[in-house]
């Protein structure tokens, strides 16, 4: 091929070169157009998400808010509701102590009036012991507080010759449902008395003076007269049943106005405490039979009713504890010693530490040397140092 004609080619091969050039502008023109529109695209849905996860947020904000109200609401409906509950229970004790339940049998006059006559000729006579126990409180060692239960008045013991296992608690001063709870862990550990067992009593209970002792449980029913009912808690069945042998009774002690009498144990056996109108000021003490109920001595103490809280007895020597009406610590300040072996004068002034309110109840176990107590609805242990009587 010639100059000539490569001359004539040149414009050719420049025409097809700029139309290819400008169609791979209009080619890159419309892909970036399309990705243009895919960006743009891409941002309102993104933005149209953004709004809607920001309005979806406020929305859950607004829910959990008012969740919040609603919960506070009723918490405070719930608080509410508890402090009503309780103060209907307190009404439903101080009415049931009001009125009691109607008899169910009747009282022998007859037996009874045999009875105050035959306690009347055993009283103040000496008192032979029938153990060798020599010991007397000198302090109090320590003092263990376990939890918070029940009413403010009320009593937990264990069984002061039996089983040292099971709790039996006794709330209130006025019922007829003892709850048993297998172990102290148990009684411990729960709030609530779904571990315990529920022991439904034939009669109801008065005051907070009762014992369990070798698998009975000894309580006192008022029906017009005051009864101790002997309680089988195995076969759960009335074994015995006994007219207190006292004329006009009044409470027993001057801070506990429910009480009436006081049953008790200790290495000598059963006792009871109670008061007379006969000797008002004074408190008085009998020995009891655990088999029949009936009275085999009867004591007239030097002891004053005023001011009293609680009693228990060691070693055959009736133990008073005393407060004041705005509660401060309580203190063992009259001893009774019905063997006549340890003086009022010369048994210790013991003080029991500060609590919260007063005793309601006051259990002594013999095999233990504690107190199980019970304090404006706490419950208590208090662990005792002993003296021999003749130390003191």
């Amino acid at each position: 091929m010639g100059p000539w004609r490569c001359l004539l080619l040149l414009p050719l091969l420049a025409v097809a070169l700029r139309a290819q050039q400008q169609q791979f502008m209009e080619y890159v023109e419309r892909r970036l157009t399309l990705l243009e529109e895919r960006i743009s695209q891409w941002y309102d849905q993104s933005s149209r998400y953004s709004t809607e996860l920001r309005d979806f947020k406020n929305q859950v904000l607004g829910m959990l808010e008012t969740a919040e109200k609603e919960r506070e609401t009723m918490r405070s409906e719930a608080e509410s509701a508890a402090v009503r509950v309780d103060r209907l229970e307190r009404e439903v004790d101080y009415l049931e102590t009001q009125n009691p339940a109607p008899p169910c049998v009747e009282v022998d006059e007859t037996l009874m009036e045999k009875q105050v006559a035959t306690a009347k000729q055993r009283k103040n006579e000496k008192y032979t012991k029938l153990t060798d126990c020599s010991d007397t409180i000198g302090s109090v060692r320590a003092m263990k507080i376990l939890k918070r239960f029940g009413s403010t008045s009320g009593l937990w013991t264990k069984d002061a010759a039996g089983n040292l296992e099971k709790i039996y608690v006794f709330d209130g001063t006025a019922n007829d449902t003892v709850y048993v709870f297998p172990r102290m862990r148990e009684f411990t550990l729960f709030s609530a008395t779904r571990k315990a067992a529920r022991i439904k009593l034939p009669y109801p209970w008065v005051g907070t003076g009762h014992l369990v002792y070798d698998g009975h449980l000894y309580y006192i029913r008022q029906q017009g007269s005051f009864q101790v009912i002997k309680f089988n808690l195995a076969n759960k069945t009335v074994v015995d049943s006994s007219v207190f042998p006292a004329e006009e009774q009044i409470p027993v002690f001057g801070l506990s106005p429910f009480t009436y009498i006081e049953v008790a144990a200790d290495e000598e056996g059963l006792w009871a405490i109670y008061a007379t109108k006969e000797d008002e000021k004074n408190i008085c003490l009998a020995k009891l039979d655990p088999t029949s109920l009936d009275i085999e001595q009867m004591w007239d103490t030097p002891c004053p009713r005023e001011n009293a809280e609680g009693a228990f007895v060691v070693c055959g020597a009736l133990h008073v504890v005393y407060n004041t009406r705005l509660p401060s610590r309580s203190r063992v300040q009259c001893v009774f010693d019905v063997s006549g072996t340890l003086s009022p004068e010369d048994a210790s002034l013991v003080y029991f530490p500060k609590r919260y309110g007063s005793h309601s109840s006051m259990k002594y176990s013999p095999r233990e040397r504690q107190i199980y107590a019970w304090d404006d609805g706490y419950q208590i242990i208090y662990r005792m140092e002993m003296k021999k009587k003749l130390e003191v």
